[in-house]
């Protein structure tokens, strides 16, 4: 045989033992491997990560939480050339192949043998991309390989090429947390798939293989070459003409980074709801779609903000200029951009704009921003006394920006500075509970201290109704009269205590709603210690406070209780519904990403009038619907009994008697907290508080439902008002975090009520006022000045009171007129 022959013989034995054993090895891998691949059934079902979204009551959005920007979207809804564009770059026979494209697998070999590279171009699918992305490594290995080129030939047997390609333009990561092809279209052009340009559609298809290096923001340079290269591939392949293409390339580069416009500005509940949601739902919950669906009114937060920040803007006015905020030592040839790189850690604040001083001028100083702009404030743009050609190169300082007047063009600026003092409002629905509007701070910018839900203060004077209640349930009533007299008391160490007025004298014997009404902290303290500490306490928390937040001691009376602000407008909401103990809520509604309801809140609700003198009171048991016969006098048929007639002869006049309520069908109940007569009671005392009280600067709303109670603290280091009007039950609270006074006579009435009247001011508007009648079970009456009972025809005082009061006023104890004990002027301390 000749040589030639026997050497083409061993050759092909040879080929054929190594394709052979090439076969085995292959076989051997796939029998090892295959048994391990997941089944790509579950990719029909697959739940992708999306953002939490967060809305107002009315469908805008507050927030989005998540680690992700994600919108899935379904394939028919992606534009034919957005398609042709990553077809063109990743896959242009990707409607053809079966799931491996070999002639591209041919060219990776060829490269790899070719080459030194280890890895090379070309070979991956888009099928095997999504094999990639939802079930393997990025780990680059021949065994890695081969799985997804199992998974990817599985794949097209089990799922269509539009789930495929739907899957792969959903999950590929375009850079800066954009994750889907419709995250990206909004981020870096603020548009839906349906509004992009071709030249947009090209670089988004260019991002999925660079998306950290090469995305338009982080590479533009890079990007456009990319873009151009993917229209040329378009046009090669027919999907745009020529012209297309090369008007597309000729577009400069624009894209910017679009964050998702927030509609409705609450950052301090969106993050009490992001905190809700992990703690009912795990941490999944910022990453399952979820649609929140909050109960905050976009006017009445949008008027909470603004009330806030300007209340303390008024109120940092009066305290004066405080300082720059730091100083920089600057070297002299630093130029604006240099000294705008120190502002990058410093952020604005309501509105305030952290800036520089590069230097001064005559009466001009001129300023650098955090954005690198320089800007110049003369003499008339200063703040308050403080003139800008006072402050010193490196001063960091605040500016506000001036909106142009009529005929001007541009904006100004002038000095300013952050308030010292924090302020809190938060607003409930007094029936439901709804948080309608809540401001935690300042700026959550600033801090993210939500002192809403967080701050515990002492509420002073704004305590004293549910003391005042608490005693009404002991047989006190607004007509009781109380010595407002010095006391003092001995504890058993032999320390005393002497409340005082802040005023430093004593009215004498007065009325429980005089009391209320000038805010007298020994009548007060008195009441404390007639109807016992343990008792108040046991009572008080039916509001809803903590028992352990309330002192065990006389100084409760003068409310130095730790307490929230959103706790204390759910105890006032007590007085505002009828009696009834709702409990806050901030979240309606909770949808899935498919929209399917998963949560809908269904509160349980207060009712004027719904019927019941059943009290939870410390004893807990119910008190019973009393007889109107009292003292040997016929007051007429009890509330809700046939009316029994009587012979001319034997008839006398009666008070007028209230009549009961049916409970509505509908109305699922709240607890009751205290008894129906006495919510009406404290509503009465606490409108006249605005009347003719400490809160009288309320009276500005011009409507008669309005109704609260001023407080402050020692050393005015808390201002507080809170009260109702309309459906609303509404809390203010004004302090520093370091608990430092805020200056002399900064009470209540002073830095607080301002602010809750400019947010009810907007809030009422529009709204019906809140009826007040009696509940049944009172009956009406006219008093003396020393509290007993006289026939209404003689005049005297008149007031609704409790049927199984009345025998008790006429024991009442004289103290004598109290007509001339000299009046004084209200004052709010404690």
């Amino acid at each position: 045989m000749p040589r030639f022959r026997r050497l083409l013989r061993g050759a092909l034995f040879a080929a054929a033992g190594l394709t052979l054993l090439g076969l085995l090895a292959l076989g051997s891998l796939y029998f090892l491997i295959a048994p391990k691949l997941p089944d790509v059934e579950t990719l029909r079902n697959v739940e992708m990560q999306e953002p939490m979204y967060v809305y107002s009551r009315d469908g805008q959005l507050v927030a989005l939480f998540g680690e992700t920007r994600r919108y899935p979207i379904e394939i028919a809804k992606v534009p034919e050339r957005l398609k042709q564009a990553f077809i063109a770059i990743e896959d242009a026979r990707f409607y053809e192949h079966n799931g491996i494209d070999y002639k591209g697998i041919g060219r990776a070999v060829w490269l790899l043998a070719t080459t030194d590279d280890k890895r090379v171009p070309g070979g991956s699918t888009i099928t095997q991309q999504v094999a990639r992305q939802f079930f393997l490594s990025s780990e680059y290995s021949y065994t890695r390989k081969l799985a997804e080129m199992l998974l990817a030939i599985r794949m097209e047997r089990e799922l269509s090429k539009d789930e495929i390609f739907e899957l792969y333009l959903n999950k590929s990561f375009f850079g800066n947390r954009a994750y889907g092809v419709a995250a990206a279209a909004e981020f870096y052009y603020g548009k839906t798939l349906d509004q992009l340009d071709l030249d947009e559609m090209a670089s988004l298809a260019g991002i999925p293989k660079f998306p950290s290096s090469g995305n338009p923001l982080s590479n533009p340079e890079r990007a456009k070459q990319r873009r151009d290269y993917i229209l040329d591939r378009m046009a090669e392949l027919g999907f745009v003409s020529a012209s297309e293409a090369a008007s597309a390339k000729s577009v400069d580069m624009h894209a910017s980074p679009h964050e998702r416009p927030v509609q409705v500005h609450a950052p301090y509940v969106a993050e009490m709801v992001r905190q809700e949601m992990i703690a009912r739902y795990g941490p999944e919950a910022l990453t399952r779609g979820f649609h929140v669906t909050t109960t905050i009114d976009p006017v009445l937060q949008a008027a909470a903000d603004k009330a806030v920040r300007d209340g303390l803007h008024t109120y940092d006015s009066r305290r004066g200029w405080h300082g720059v905020e730091q100083s920089f030592d600057l070297a002299s040839d630093e130029d604006a951009a240099t000294v705008a790189r120190r502002m990058r850690s410093i952020t604005s604040q309501g509105g305030l704009l952290p800036a520089i001083v590069l230097g001064t001028e005559g009466s001009r100083a001129r300023l650098v921003l955090r954005d690198g702009r320089e800007i110049e404030l003369g003499a008339n743009q200063g703040w308050g006394s403080k003139k800008p050609a006072s402050l010193e190169r490196g001063d960091l300082v605040r500016v506000s920006r001036v909106e142009p007047k009529d005929g001007e063009t541009d904006a100004s600026y002038r000095l300013d500075q952050l308030p010292q003092a924090q302020a809190t409002l938060v607003s409930l629905d007094a029936m439901t509970g709804a948080l309608r509007a809540l401001t935690g701070g300042y700026s959550f910018a600033g801090n993210k201290f939500n002192r809403a839900t967080q701050a515990r203060r002492q509420p002073g004077s704004s305590f004293k109704p549910f003391l005042y209640a608490a005693s009404f349930e002991r047989g006190f009533n607004p007509a009781s009269i109380v010595l407002d007299a010095p006391v003092v008391f001995k504890d058993r160490r032999g320390h005393l205590w002497r409340p005082q007025n802040d005023t430093g004298n004593f009215a004498g014997p007065m009325r429980i709603r005089e009391a209320m009404v000038q805010s007298r902290n020994l009548v007060s303290v008195r009441l404390l210690d007639a109807i016992g500490v343990d008792y108040a306490r046991k009572f008080i928390s039916h509001f809803g406070f903590e028992p352990e937040h309330l002192p065990p001691n006389l100084s409760m009376s003068l409310g130095t209780a730790s307490l929230t602000p959103l706790s204390v407008a759910r105890g006032y909401a007590v007085f505002a519904n009828g009696g009834f103990r709702v409990t806050p809520y901030f979240i309606d509604e909770v949808r899935d990403r498919d929209g399917a309801r998963v949560f809908k809140e269904e509160p349980a609700q207060g009712c004027h009038r719904c019927g019941g003198f059943a009290t939870a009171n410390a004893t807990g048991v119910p008190v019973a619907p009393p007889s109107t016969e009292v003292a040997g006098f016929d007051f007429g048929p009890a509330p809700g009994a046939a009316p029994v007639q009587s012979p001319e002869t034997d008839a006398k006049p009666a008070p007028e008697v209230a009549k009961k309520t049916e409970l509505p069908a509908n109305v699922k109940l709240a607890p009751r907290a205290i008894d129906e007569r006495i919510a009406y009671q404290m509503t009465s005392m606490l409108r006249d508080v605005v009347q003719r009280g400490t809160g009288t600067a309320a009276k500005v709303l011009d409507r008669e439902d309005v109704g609260g109670k001023t407080g402050s603290t020692n050393e005015h280091r808390d201002a507080w008002f809170s009260g109702f009007g309309g459906p609303l039950v509404t809390t203010v609270w004004v302090g520093r975090d370091d608990f430092k006074s805020l200056g002399y006579r900064e009470y209540g009435g002073k830095a607080a009520l301002p602010i809750w009247i400019e947010y009810m001011r907007v809030a009422l508007e529009g709204q019906p006022l809140m009826p007040h009648e009696p509940p049944a079970g009172m009956v009406k009456v006219a008093v003396s000045p020393n509290g007993t009972l006289i026939p209404e025809a003689n005049g005297g005082v008149t007031e609704w009171v409790k049927a199984e009061d009345l025998e008790r006023m006429e024991s009442v104890i004289d103290y004598g007129d109290a007509r001339d004990v000299p009046s004084e002027e209200s004052f709010d301390i404690f």
